[in-house]
């Protein structure tokens, strides 16, 4: 098991980690997807585990249910114990992502995870967030 500084929320059970450096917006992106009916899995830091062929995700479990909210504080919500994790986003911002990206992937615990970068503050993140996770579970085709 690896710890990983990322913040991972659940979509109908497809769990998505959120990495960036710290105040890149994964907690801020994290509220707007779970004001859209995500789940949120761990704020903050993430355990990793790689079970039968698949990256599962959870919180540490001091940290299960705590979300920081700049500004806010810390609010305690439900949360999913684990999810496996479909797809990576990285926060990045706006100038540095590609118009059409190649494939992309991120291996962690020796998976490979579809992987996108995301830029959090855009109005349509968790809308791109949705839509790329529905790529990868290839629900929508894509002609790149």
């Amino acid at each position: 098991m690896a710890q990983i500084h990322a913040t991972a929320v659940a979509i109908d059970g497809d769990g998505i980690l959120l990495t960036g450096e710290s105040g890149s917006g994964k907690s801020d992106l994290a509220l707007r997807l779970i004001n859209r009916d995500a789940m949120l899995v761990a704020d903050d830091r993430s355990d990793l585990a790689a079970t039968d062929g698949q990256l599962r995700v959870s919180a540490p479990s001091a940290l299960e249910g705590m979300l920081e909210i700049r500004g806010v504080g810390i609010v305690v919500l439900p949360f999913e114990r684990t999810a496996t994790v479909r797809m990576v986003c990285v926060m990045t911002p706006r100038a540095q992502i590609k118009r059409l990206p190649e494939v992309r992937r991120t291996t962690l615990e020796g998976l490979d995870i579809p992987t996108v970068e995301i830029d959090p503050f855009e109005v349509s993140a968790p809308d791109k967030v949705c839509m790329a996770l529905r790529l990868v579970n290839g629900t929508i085709g894509s002609v790149a």
